[in-house]
């Protein structure tokens, strides 16, 4: 910061050079909260309790930037932030609120939610669903199936060996549609690229082995493996943000990023 070029003499409004003790041209002694004052830098992100997100281009590169300096900021095709050109938008996605200084995100009921990206390993539940490269999943239990024996012939039915799993992955499809279902042969089941228990191979956006899903004393977890692109969860009600957290809203990929001066 550069100091204050000059103070304005309260006596004979005569520029002082900035340091002086006195006006040259009057005398005036100069107020010692002014001698060393310096000009501070203004900017949004002044206020400790405002954040900004920021659009994440192509490559990683950053976008243009959203400062968030109200108290309520609505995202979707209507509202403060608006994305009309993404088809997967809802008109009132999403809002971006400040409580007790935090910054939080609020799903208004979207069609297709709010998805936030994990670090590590995070607790699941089933019904929950996740976002790993442009593949969409949920987690469901797996149904006990009782074995119906062999009909009165006694022929029993053909079919592929049932595994014994208590959890499964339901591939969904655009517009809602039930995909691939693939049952876990164990406690766990990782999903990638290539050399996975769950492989596609043609999604540029996954990574080798980009995540696993494990059942642990009854509950599950879900482990990024350090993917590329990362792996993500859509949020239940709401949420609080931390700085250098990723959303996607729609197709679009957010950062948040906090004052945290």
């Amino acid at each position: 910061m550069e100091p204050a070029r000059h103070f304005v003499c309260r006596s004979c409004s005569s520029a002082v050079p900035a340091g002086h003790k006195f006006c040259g041209r009057c005398g005036t002694p100069v107020p010692p909260q002014f001698r060393d004052m310096r000009t501070e830098f203004f900017g949004d992100m002044q206020n400790p309790n405002k954040a900004k997100l920021i659009l994440i281009r192509g490559e990683g590169m950053d976008g243009v930037s959203f400062h968030l300096k109200a108290e309520q900021h609505i995202v979707g095709r209507e509202g403060q932030l608006i994305f009309p050109d993404d088809p997967f938008v809802s008109p009132r996605h999403a809002n971006f609120f400040y409580r007790r200084g935090k910054l939080v995100v609020r799903d208004e009921g979207s069609l297709n939610g709010v998805y936030i990206r994990i670090r590590g390993t995070v607790t699941i539940e089933p019904g929950a669903t996740l976002l790993a490269g442009e593949q969409l999943f949920r987690l469901e239990l797996c149904e006990d199936l009782a074995d119906d024996g062999p009909d009165p012939d006694g022929t029993s039915f053909y079919g592929s060996p049932r595994k014994d799993a208590r959890f499964q992955l339901c591939q969904i499809f655009r517009g809602g549609v039930r995909g691939l279902t693939v049952q876990a042969s164990g406690v766990s089941m990782t999903i990638g690229r290539d050399g996975a228990d769950l492989n596609f191979p043609e999604d540029i956006y996954m990574s080798a082995e980009h995540c696993r899903i494990d059942e642990m004393a009854g509950g599950f977890t879900l482990t990024d493996l350090d993917s590329q692109n990362g792996t993500f969860v859509r949020i239940v009600g709401e949420r609080e943000l931390n700085h250098g957290e990723y959303l996607f809203i729609g197709r679009k990929l957010l950062r948040v990023e906090l004052n945290t001066n």
